[in-house]
Order: C-alpha cells, then sequence, then structure tokens
C-alpha cells in the first residue's frame, strides 16, 4: 500500500509535468531515441502506469542501465489524465505518445492516427456499486438491466420506486463525464437509447464517483471493477441480471459491463519505447494491473 501510495503521489507530479513536453518518437539532438516517454488519458489507465514507472525507475534510474546502447539520462516518464478521449486527442495531435483509454477506439478514430498501433494492457468492468449501508442490501444485491435503466434516466426517483419495501429517499445517480469512455461503455451495455437524467452528478474521474458513493448511503453509481477493489469493504458491488462482476464472468463475457485497458500509438515504437512497453506488457508489469484490482492479459 505504501507502495502504491507513493506512485500515486509520482502520478500527481508527473500529470503536471506531462503538459511541458510534445510528440511521439522523435528523436534527442544526440541522435537516439527520445530519453522521456509521454502517456496522456484515461484517469482510470493513468495510476496503472504511474505505478508501473515509479517501480521501473526505481529498479533502474537510468535509461543506460537498462540498455547499454540508450543515453545515461534519468528516466523519464511523464503521466497525466484527461479521458480517454484527451488520449486519442493527443495522439492525433503529436502531443503524446501513448494515448490511454478505457474503451474501445472508434473507426474514425484510427483513422485519424497514421499507423495505427493497439496494445491491450488489462481488462475493466463498469461495477453497479452502491453504499454497503444501503437498504436494498438488505433486500437483495441483485439488479436487473431494466432496473439500472430506470434509475439511471431517473424512471425511479426515489429507491422506494425501485420496491416499495425501501425508503422514500432520493436515489443519488453518480456517473463520469457523459463524453467520457466510461459512460460510453455504460450507455452501450445498458441504457441504448435511453439517456442518463440530466441532474446526475457527473464526476471528474472514477476516483471521485467511488468517494462519492462512499459518502452517501443512497448513492448509486457505475464504478471500475478495479477502483472498486481498491476499496474493498467501502462499495457494495451488485450483480447484473443475475451475474456478479468476478475476474471469471468479467474474462467469459457472461458480465456484460466491461471494457478494455488499452494504449494507443502511432507507427512503431522506438528502442525505449519499446524497453518500456515490454515492462507494461510483462510479467511485472501484468502483476501491477493485478495488483491494483484489474484483470492482467498474461496469466
Amino acid at each position: 500500500m505504501k507502495k502504491l501510495l507513493c506512485a500515486l503521489a509520482l502520478f500527481g507530479i508527473l500529470s503536471a509535468l506531462a503538459g511541458c513536453g510534445g510528440g511521439s518518437g522523435t528523436d534527442t539532438n544526440a541522435g537516439g531515441p527520445r530519453a522521456q516517454i509521454l502517456f496522456n488519458g484515461s484517469s482510470t489507465l493513468a495510476p496503472v502506469i504511474s505505478t508501473i514507472a515509479a517501480d521501473f525507475n526505481e529498479q533502474y534510474g537510468t535509461w543506460d542501465r537498462v540498455n547499454p546502447t540508450f543515453p545515461a539520462e534519468p528516466i523519464s516518464i511523464f503521466v497525466a489524465s484527461g479521458g480517454s478521449g484527451q488520449g486519442i486527442r493527443t495522439v492525433v495531435d503529436q502531443t503524446t505518445d501513448f494515448g490511454m483509454l478505457a474503451r474501445g477506439v472508434r473507426d474514425a478514430e484510427i483513422e485519424q492516427i497514421p499507423d495505427f498501433q493497439e496494445y491491450l494492457v488489462g481488462i475493466d468492468a463498469l461495477t453497479i456499486a452502491i453504499n454497503p449501508e444501503n437498504p436494498l442490501l438488505q433486500l437483495r444485491d441483485n439488479l436487473t438491466s431494466e432496473e439500472i435503466a430506470n434509475i439511471f434516466s431517473g424512471e425511479y426517483e426515489t429507491w422506494s420506486d425501485l420496491d416499495p419495501s425501501l425508503p422514500n429517499e432520493e436515489i443519488i445517480v453518480i456517473v463520469r463525464d457523459i463524453g467520457g469512455g466510461a459512460h460510453e461503455v455504460f450507455q452501450n451495455a445498458i441504457m441504448g437509447d435511453i439517456d442518463v437524467k440530466a441532474t446526475a452528478i457527473q464526476a471528474p474521474s472514477m476516483g471521485a464517483l467511488v468517494s462519492r458513493i462512499i459518502e452517501n448511503r443512497y448513492a448509486i453509481g457505475y464504478a471500475s471493477y478495479g477502483v472498486s477493489n481498491q476499496h474493498a469493504g467501502s462499495l457494495a458491488m451488485l450483480q447484473v441480471d443475475g451475474v456478479a462482476p468476478t475476474a471469471s464472468n468479467i474474462i467469459d463475457g457472461s458480465y456484460i459491463i466491461q471494457r478494455p485497458l488499452i494504449l494507443v500509438f502511432s507507427g512503431n515504437p522506438n528502442d525505449i519505447q519499446q524497453a518500456f512497453l515490454d515492462v507494461i506488457l510483462g510479467e511485472a508489469g501484468q502483476e501491477i494491473v493485478r495488483q491494483m484490482g484489474f484483470i492482467p492479459i498474461v496469466a
């Protein structure tokens, strides 16, 4: 936990610095591959990459200790979060190296990125999460897709609308920003053509969304599986149509609200970028994916 907190503190520092750099894959003035790597995008994936980067930096310190052919410069890996859409935009305009997404890439986005590359880092899902003190849990731990849509659309305004035995208390609906990747996944999997109600609280990050649920016993939201696991005991994750949000159910597709965690890139990574990418996708990086509550792609 101490290492995770340190990595998240580092993430905050790197996020502030990330806007200072530019462009992907360019070379240093010494003629070799640029000795810094920039990531931008998903606030769900950003802490994972930051934690892997912190471990990588602690192990090596300078690039030449990773590979003697690399420059003897400090390892510089900057991570900024602003949502999956920002991850795509910064790759398109070449102000970052890797875009971080917590959703699939749209065809129109792929068309804007020359020599598009995609790397699957892990798998996440959106859990329907409530406060453990919510009276609903005394009745059941399952909601149907239709009930979820009725709650998030505002058709059910109070918990008693869901079940007459529940308190006549307003249902506090919490979502991520409506234009973000998480909301797109939820909209496609649950809402379809129905809009989320206009009065839903839009949280700026998954961490903020989860905090709102923890603070209010009558709140409900779609919380990242990984972030929910990081707050085990402070959240209750409901079954959807009788299927629990477990790793096995997410992997086999029976839990329907799931999403990929991916990196996107334009062209071919240079040697330095590839060295760190190999760590992310290798055993060490995938173990951090697992430790942070997500589903790794390496068993």
